[in-house]
Formats: C-alpha cells, sequence, structure tokens
C-alpha cells in the first residue's frame, strides 16, 4: 500500500512541472474518478485523505461510499445502533460512510461519559475506554481509603486514588458487539499521586507501600467462557503503565460479547496504598502490540 501511494505522489509531481511545460499531456487529472476509487480503495484511511488532496478527481473518488463501508467494521449497524440507541437511524441517514468513519473514529462517549469507544484510524479496529467511575472498587465511597481527584493526565478528567486498604478489589464488566479479532485487555494504574507546582508536573510516592510484598492478580472471563489469569507486581513510581489482564477472541460479531475483569490483592496480612487507577483499556491485540 504504501508503494501505492509514494507512485501516486510522484506523479502527482511530475504532473505539476509537466503543466508548465505543455498543456496536451495526459495527466494524473485525466484518470477517471471510478479508476481512481478502485485504486485508493486498497490504502489505508489516513492515506485516502492524504490523497484527497492530490486533484478534484482524487477528492471527488475518496469521498465514495463503497471505499469507507469497506473501512468501516462488519458489523458497524450494531456499533451504531449500541452507541446512539434511539439516534442511531438519523445518524446512518443524514451521514455518508465517510462522514460515519470520522464519526466513529471519534471517542464517543456513552453510559453517562463514563465510557468511551472508537475507531482505529490505521486498523479499523474497535477501542474502549472504561473509566474509574465505572468500575466496582472495594471501599470507594469510604474516604479514609478512596478519593476520587481531578487530573488532566486521564481523557475522564478524573482517577481514584487508594491512600490505603487492606482488601484491594477493582472489578468491571462490559457488553459490546464487537467485531471478530483477538482482543486485549489492560488496566491504566500510577504508584504515587502526580500533580502540577509552578507547571511542572510533580508525584507525591511518599504513601505508596505493599506492592513490593505479594503481587496483584488480574482475572478476564467472558461469556463465552474464555478465561485469563495472570500476576505481576506493581512498580515504576511515578509514572502511568498499562497492566495486560489478558486476551479474549471475538468469532460471533453479530451478538454481544460480555467480559469480566478483576484486578486484586487481598492478602490481609498488610496494607497497601499510593495508587491511583484511571480506567480500563480494550484494544484489538495488533494495536497493542
Amino acid at each position: 500500500m504504501g508503494a501505492i501511494l509514494s507512485g501516486l505522489l510522484l506523479i502527482k509531481e511530475d504532473d505539476d512541472q509537466s503543466t508548465t511545460t505543455s498543456t496536451s499531456t495526459t495527466t494524473l487529472g485525466d484518470v477517471p474518478e471510478s479508476c481512481v476509487a478502485s485504486i485508493i480503495s486498497h490504502l489505508d484511511p489516513p492515506q485516502i485523505c492524504q490523497l484527497s488532496q492530490l486533484n478534484r478527481a482524487f477528492r471527488g473518488a475518496s469521498s465514495a461510499d463503497f471505499i469507507w463501508e469497506s473501512k468501516l467494521p462488519h458489523n458497524y449497524l450494531s456499533i451504531v445502533d449500541e452507541l446512539f440507541g434511539e439516534m442511531s437511524d438519523d445518524v446512518l441517514i443524514k451521514l455518508n460512510k465517510k462522514q460515519l468513519y470520522a464519526l466513529l473514529s471519534k471517542p464517543n462517549p456513552f453510559n453517562g461519559g463514563t465510557k468511551e469507544v472508537w475507531i482505529d484510524k490505521n486498523t479499523g479496529g474497535v477501542c474502549v475506554s472504561i473509566s474509574s467511575k465505572a468500575l466496582s472498587i472495594t471501599g470507594i465511597d469510604d474516604r479514609r481509603y478512596w478519593n476520587n481527584i481531578p487530573t488532566d493526565e486521564s481523557r475522564f478528567q478524573t482517577v481514584a486514588y487508594l491512600q490505603q486498604i487492606w482488601w484491594f478489589e477493582v472489578d468491571g464488566e462490559f457488553e459490546f458487539p464487537f467485531p471478530t479479532g483477538t482482543y486485549s485487555v489492560f488496566f491504566r494504574l500510577q504508584l504515587g499521586r502526580s500533580s502540577k507546582r509552578l507547571f511542572r508536573r510533580v508525584c507525591d510516592t511518599q504513601h505508596i507501600h505493599g506492592w513490593d510484598k505479594k503481587p496483584v492478580r488480574f482475572q478476564l472471563t467472558t461469556s463465552d467462557g474464555q478465561r485469563a489469569v495472570s500476576q505481576c507486581y506493581l512498580d515504576n513510581p511515578g509514572n502511568w503503565n498499562l497492566y495486560h489482564a489478558g486476551d479474549f477472541v471475538v468469532e460471533k460479531p453479530n451478538s454481544s460479547t460480555r467480559i469480566k475483569f478483576s484486578l486484586t490483592q487481598i492478602d490481609c496480612t498488610h496494607t497497601k496504598g499510593g495508587l491511583c487507577v484511571d480506567s480500563v483499556l480494550i484494544y484489538p491485540s495488533t494495536i497493542a502490540k
């Protein structure tokens, strides 16, 4: 695909030079729009958008519905219905396929803004972000243990901060009509509480404790019987890290897949604290790598 794009851009440069010396030569602008559309249909969306700037034929061809429908997930109708509910018919009627792709490739909040879904522009894979406010966290309503703190380091503008607790448990579930493929689930966590002082980022690490004594445990299950379990020690204080909870495979895109995930450290022989929980991320495994 990259070779096609490079070749067309070189042809465009030659056309620009030839127009200064001859007006009778056939140029790239003379290629029929239908032929252009057939060629660029094999490119990725960012490349299509780049080529749309070449000339009028490419600009027109790059808006063809059949091109952008091929870039949408095969079950995009189910995804639109899930995201927009009663407004889904209006969305499908008012927008052409290019506009629909542009809409879905931006984070679309739902469930009160605690979850976001979007399509990766390079692969067309579905991505999900779930806020800490949409998770079930043991003791979250007791300010002796947890606080919800505002921060611009989260796409949801808030994270859950653990001061200290004996029983650490974070659970969540999510149901969605995922397209076929393999998906990876991650917890976005940070040891320490970050803030800004004099326009500089600083991280308070004085309350971090207990995470070096025992590893945390990740667990993932799906409605069709898949299961993944892993464990690791939390480290790298002062930086946001993605901890891999497991993978799952979707083979039936026309039905919703329900997944349940958890993060625990329930050894009550010691307390643990100083941890920020931001979100849970679900990515196609090809992107995650």
